[in-house]
């Protein structure tokens, strides 16, 4: 076909020019191509000569290998090195945290316990700290020791010398206090699963409960993610001391993150890492899912984790046999790393873990996918299925426990203080914690100490705040013993470790004293030996009998006769003091309390009371060399109106608050005022086990979250329903409000304000009526506060409001953290204070300014405000914790002075003063309460 047509058509007259033109260049064109065409005939005939002479054989193994070969070989060896000490440890003569110009310190004449063989290893010696580590123990080489420099020397005088407490769980520096906004950092809410995830990255050098924590003997954390999530991220081991950098990266203890090869190399000592894991109820109502959803939460990660691994060893198998044509780029996810060292056995597990459910779903999945928890943590109800946790992979878990904080939610129901105890008698590790700011990590030893009293051996109670959390974590080669090489942490002691309210008298971290001018309190003798408990066998088998849930209802009797033998003491109410009424000296303690039909009959030595007749068989009760006292009271808790605190079916709930929204007409609107004895749930397993400790009465008020929270009720902890006699000791108590800061709420001004307004009589209703019985001095007015610039606000308006009435004010202060700023103004304006908690805490800005006590001040809040006449109570601030009061008494005892400062008045006489209660006085005898009459009320 012809194509003329479709070409383009030259100019006329320029053609004969356009065609010569053409000419020369097609000729041009030609012969380039030639030369072209040689040149690469030419150039491919090198490069096959080349080739053939210099490639080698198709099978050579040796064809494929990458430039990169030797640094693959290398990442494949180290996915099987395991975490490990270096060789050479403990020829170290210095410390990778030796400080410069930390002079060598020798504490003499101590009793050492070291924390070796299984904690039972006690001697009187010498400890020398030099460079960061302990140098030498025991007979101390002195010629070694005079050619030291600087060297400061220490005289023990026989007191207590231990290993530094170790916390294995604790949020400090990621939920720091006081509680901020801007520094609450403990849990991510994005996704169930984040194990990329790393505490370092959130930790708050500013955390001001540090030096608290330091105070009370703590000088290893370990700081782990909150329980949000199902996986929350990586923990980090510190040492709780300030540093010289004032940095938080100079604050850990084996920084598994340092890429600092000159002070780590992984391949001769590789650092084990700690991953936070939870299951239950918070991952669940975080992500409104179930236990399924967060199981398969944990599986889902698991599989994927195991496919790296799996791919990862598939890839090394093959590198390291030189099939290199077979595997291309190393497989890896950086966001997965972490969860893949689990799978290899290069992570410590530490899993949130209550209910045997939970236990249950996590040791299966350790089966299924081969790794190992390090310890379960809060673990309510290990102590009930402890074969499950033996049956766990690897290894069993330790178990990480609080002493008796429990029904807080319902998988901790049926937690127990039995359960340190029940678990040891198994074989399994105990480790008390304080999951800080929960617990004050500063008296993480006082949960030791209660784990003692109620069971547990004293060298493992010891163990379980020192050696034991050290072994778990994989630190026991440097920390939680007392031995030549190991990092100089360690504690003096102004009493026996176990002994209640022991405090350090100096903290040395690193080599360090940590207390600068430390503030000791002489103690007597006795508190230097292991204190004696009671025998709490047949109550641990009831306990494991009824399923963690033993009977708990007190046995009563009005006929017959009971006898109470082996009594040392016998106290009673005398005015607003408590006195004692009978009295052995110490190692005679055969007294006698006989009861006949509810009438004590006689009270002596065993001899006085032998030949009185008794009516009926009599029941003895060996005391055991305890005492009779008045029953406590407590106040401070929701005890009375709740049961499972994170369960609102079992609990009175809130009441409307008049600041924040408008109160229904039904319940009275404006006038309106709520009655806690309305609320009021008898038979709570909180209220019952306080009955048993001693606690007789209970007051509370009702729960708000605004200024109003209504009129509290006493009530008797041991009774079955509010019909049954004396279940309900006094219908009104007090009035209550709430000062405080709060987003929820107006100004504290605005608070004031509104208080002022309804003490002027301009309330409606109900409200106006009690207002009125407040300002004529006919009911106290209970404020609950901590600010001490509050607290002045309220003494001003004190002052205007009895200037206007003419009529005294009884006002009480609860809470009241800041009252020891203002002793003597408090104590002018006849004021009371009730403490809670007794042991003062920085946990909200309104409460920064503490008095933190020995050995960091002389004196606590509570001795100040004694000294200027204040009257004082202690209160509680959580149910579960009310049980404890005695024991919180016994505390601040030993700092503030027995007979004059904490008399037992303090939680009994002193709180009845402060509010009219008509009740009757109380005896507590072990399980026993007698009244003022003589008559015996519950057995």
């Amino acid at each position: 076909m012809s194509t003329k047509g479709l070409l383009p058509q030259p100019i006329t007259g320029e053609i004969d020019h356009l065609l010569a033109t053409n000419d020369r260049a097609r000729r041009n064109a030609s012969t380039f191509r030639i030369i072209f065409g040689w040149v690469l005939l030419l150039t491919g005939t090198v490069f096959s000569i080349i080739r053939l002479l210099y490639a080698p054989a198709r099978n050579d193994p040796l064809s494929n290998i990458p430039i990169d070969a030797a640094e693959i070989l290398d990442k494949c060896r180290m996915l099987n090195v395991q975490p490990h000490t270096p060789a050479n440890f403990y020829e170290r003569k210095q410390s990778d945290r030796f400080q410069a110009g930390t002079n060598p310190t020798l504490i003499t004449n101590a009793t050492i316990w070291s924390g070796r063989l299984n904690g039972l290893e006690q001697f009187t010696g010498d400890v020398l700290l030099d460079g960061g580590i302990i140098r030498d123990i025991g007979d101390i080489d002195r010629e070694f020791v005079a050619r030291l420099d600087d060297l400061v020397t220490i005289d023990a005088n026989g007191a207590w010398l231990s290993p530094g407490v170790v916390d294995m769980h604790s949020h400090l520096g990621v939920h720091s206090n006081p509680g901020l906004r801007g520094s609450s950092d403990g849990n991510s809410h994005h996704g169930p699963v984040l194990p990329w995830m790393r505490a370092l990255d959130g930790l708050n050098t500013h955390d001001d409960a540090y030096r608290l924590s330091v105070s009370g003997g703590v000088t290893t954390a370990l700081v782990l993610p909150g329980s949000a999530n199902a996986i929350g991220g990586q923990g980090l081991l510190i040492k709780l001391r300030p540093t010289t950098e004032r940095s938080p990266t100079a604050m850990t203890l084996e920084n598994p993150y340092s890429t600092n090869t000159s002070e780590y190399d992984p391949l001769h000592g590789l650092r084990w890492r700690q991953m936070k894991h939870a299951c239950g109820e918070n991952p669940d109502r975080v992500y409104s899912g179930t236990r399924m959803d967060t199981t398969w939460a944990f599986r889902q990660a698991y599989d994927k984790a195991r496919q790296i691994k799996n791919a990862q060893d598939a890839y090394c198998q093959k590198a390291s046999t030189g099939k290199w044509d077979e595997i291309k780029d190393f497989p890896e996810d950086y966001q997965w790393e972490a969860l893949v060292d689990v799978l290899r056995g290069r992570v410590k597990v530490h899993n949130h873990c209550y209910e045997t459910v939970d236990l249950d779903d996590m040791v299966r999945i350790t089966n299924e996918f081969k790794f190992s928890i390090a310890a379960f943590h809060h673990a309510h109800e290990t102590y009930l299925v402890p074969s499950t946790l033996k049956s766990a992979y690897g290894h069993p878990p330790a178990v990480a426990l609080f002493s008796t904080k429990a029904r807080y939610k319902r998988e901790s129901y049926r937690g127990s203080e039995f359960a340190p105890k029940i678990l040891s008698e198994n074989g399994l590790q105990v480790i008390m914690k304080s999951d800080h700011p929960v617990l004050d990590s500063r008296y993480l030893l006082y949960e030791a100490q209660i784990a003692h009293y109620f069971g547990l051996p004293p060298n493992l109670a010891l163990a379980a705040v020192t050696s034991t959390p050290a072994e778990v974590i994989g630190e026991d080669h440097r920390i939680g013993f007392l031995k030549r090489g190991y990092d100089a942490d360690v504690v003096l002691w102004d009493s026996h470790p176990l002994s209640l309210s022991a405090t350090p008298k100096q903290v040395w971290i690193d080599g360090i004293p940590q207390i600068k001018v430390p503030h000791v309190v002489d103690k007597p003798a006795f508190l230097q030996n292991i204190p004696k408990t009671p025998d709490f066998e047949r109550e641990a088998r009831k306990t494991l009998e009824y399923d963690g849930l033993p009977p708990l209802l007190p046995n009563h009797t009005s006929e017959g006769t009971v006898v109470f033998t082996n009594v040392s003491h016998v106290y009673a109410r005398k005015g607003d003091s408590i006195v004692e009424v009978l009295g052995l000296r110490r190692g005679h303690d055969n007294g006698i309390v006989q009861v006949q039909r509810g009438e004590i009959i006689c009270m002596g030595e065993a001899s006085t009371c032998l030949e009185l007749n008794t009516t009926g068989k009599p029941t003895f009760v060996n005391l055991q060399g305890g005492s009779i006292s008045p029953g406590l009271v407590t106040f401070g808790s929701n005890l009375g109106l709740e049961d499972i605190q994170g369960e609102p079916s079992t609990k009175d709930g809130l009441v409307p608050a008049p600041l924040i929204s408008k109160v229904p007409a039904i319940v009275g609107g404006d006038g309106a005022i709520i009655r806690a004895a309305d609320g009021l749930q008898f038979f709570t397993r909180h209220a019952l086990l306080a009955y048993r400790s001693g606690i007789t009465t209970g007051i509370v008020a009702p729960q708000s979250q605004g200024l109003l929270s209504g009129l509290s009720v006493a009530f008797s902890t041991g009774s079955e329903h509010r019909l049954k006699k004396g279940a309900v000791v006094q219908n009104v108590v007090a009035v209550h409000v709430a000062i405080s800061h709060s987003d929820n709420l107006p100004s504290v001004s605005a608070q004031v304000a509104a208080l002022r307004n309804l003490l002027l009589g301009n309330g409606e209703g109900e409200l106006g009526y009690w207002f009125e019985k407040v300002t004529k001095g006919k009911l106290s007015l209970v404020v609950d506060v901590h600010s001490a610039d509050a607290i002045a606000s309220l003494i001003e308006l004190k002052r205007e409001i009895e200037g206007t009435t003419f009529h005294p004010l009884k006002l009480t202060l609860s809470g009241a953290t800041e009252s020891y700023l203002l002793p003597s103004e408090i104590s002018d304006a006849d004021i009371g204070v009730i403490l809670r908690p007794i042991r003062s805490f920085p946990s909200s800005w309104e409460m920064k300014r503490i008095s933190p006590g020995p050995p960091l001040s002389d004196g606590t809040a509570l001795s100040t405000l004694l000294a200027h006449k204040v009257t004082v109570a202690v209160g509680a601030i959580d149910p579960s914790l009310a049980r404890l009061t005695r024991f919180d008494v016994g505390w601040v005892s030993r700092f503030d002075c027995w007979n004059k400062c904490v008399d037992g008045g303090s939680v009994s006489s002193r709180f009845s003063e402060r509010r009219e209660i008509a009740w009757c006085e109380r005896f507590s005898i072990g399980r026993s309460c007698c009244d003022s009459k003589r008559r015996a009320a519950g057995v």
